[in-house]
């Protein structure tokens, strides 16, 4: 992995992280955290070869501008280009995340591309409250619980193991639901990135 060399004249690192360590979740974030860097995997995710950086701008300008990559001015591509070159792709090489190769111009995945999935399973602008609404369904069936317990009418007119069923029902299509929606969100599972609606930032 070539090394390379940003803006402000500083060499990025080989590609693994500074101190040699497996990448902490700050480390992660703070490079993910970016719009376009994070539409950078999902392209590389869809290529298990090497990409040209001309090519991966194309479409990271696609997504970002809502259009297609023959829609894609040359402005709007330009633009992408240099900062995809000289800010994201050297930070990505530098802790790990991808292999950039400044000189040839190319970019390919790495073993830590695959496993920051993890991580980006649901993105931001698109992230449902679920610990939300688990602690809503907890709080629910505890107080019904304690009505039952307190025969409280009208909800003594149930059964108890009818209520028990109502609850267990709610609980599991509401697990489902999550993981379906997790599964959909995962990064590089769509054609494109789930988060077009997201502005990006620099």
């Amino acid at each position: 992995m070539a090394s390379a060399t940003t803006s402000d004249g500083t060499e990025t690192g080989s590609g693994a992280s500074e101190t040699g360590e497996p990448l902490s979740k700050t480390e992660i974030f703070d490079v993910l955290r970016n719009q376009r860097r994070r539409f950078v995997l999902q392209y590389l995710k869809r290529n298990e070869t090497p990409v040209e950086l001309g090519d991966l701008a194309t479409q990271v300008a696609a997504w970002e501008y809502d259009t297609t990559t023959d829609g894609v001015t040359s402005a709007q591509r330009k633009r992408v280009y240099t900062t995809l070159q000289q800010t994201h792709l050297p930070k990505m090489d530098q802790v790990g995340i991808v292999a950039y190769d400044a000189d040839e111009g190319t970019i390919e995945r790495t073993d830590a591309t695959a496993e920051l999935t993890v991580y980006l399973e649901i993105v931001p602008g698109n992230e449902f409250a679920w610990r939300e609404l688990y602690l809503s369904l907890g709080a629910v069936s505890c107080a019904l619980v304690a009505a039952l317990w307190g025969d409280v009418y009208p909800l003594t007119a149930v059964s108890d193991l009818a209520w028990a069923t109502v609850i267990s029902v709610v609980v599991t299509v509401a697990a489902v639901a999550h993981l379906y929606h997790e599964r959909h969100m995962r990064l590089g599972e769509q054609e494109a990135p789930p988060e077009l609606d997201y502005d990006a930032d620099e």
